[in-house]
């Protein structure tokens, strides 16, 4: 950079390494924090210091329904994955028993992290989730396990992550 003439103002650098906050637009994710503690009357989660766990609530918690057990009153997925191909209906079990325990082993640390439901549509299997970062996961581990193609497809504001394997 050459020295700049003398009595000029100083010239504008733009930064390009500048943090950027994400947009985020999920109705389910909480404004703020909620007392410490709170207990969801739908699954017995617990937030306690500042994020979901599994324990007992106190008698004195507050009650109120958890993000997973909302999106899954109002049936408002954050992940699905649909599994296409003959090779899913001639393995449909195994796939989703592995699709299972992926879940068991997220929902053990994290429990806003579930499968909603399962559904056939048009010969497709879809494994619809509470938590994008879950269906993402079972995904891997299909893909993984069993090869075929996995493609990662974001809706609208990145809501709700469709990924699609097929093989």
């Amino acid at each position: 950079m050459s020295p700049q003439p003398h009595g000029s103002p100083p010239r504008r650098v733009e930064r390009r390494d500048k943090m950027l906050r994400e947009r985020e637009h999920d109705p389910y994710k909480q404004p703020g924090k909620l007392p410490d503690p709170t207990a969801c009357p739908g699954c017995g989660a617990l937030f306690r210091a500042g994020r979901w766990t599994w324990g007992a609530a106190p008698a004195d918690a507050r009650q109120t329904l958890c993000p997973a057990c909302q999106r899954t009153a109002d049936d408002y997925p954050a992940g699905i994955l649909q599994l296409s191909g003959p090779f899913v209906a001639a393995h449909r079990e195994e796939l989703l028993g592995l699709a299972r325990n992926v879940e068991e082993r997220e929902k053990r640390e994290h429990p806003l992290k579930r499968i909603l439901a399962i559904q056939e549509e048009g010969g497709d299997t879809l494994v619809i989730t509470t938590d994008a970062k879950l269906a993402r996961s079972i995904g891997d581990a299909i893909h993984r396990a069993y090869q075929g193609e996995l493609e990662h497809r974001y809706g609208k504001d990145e809501r709700p992550l469709r990924i699609a394997w097929r093989r």
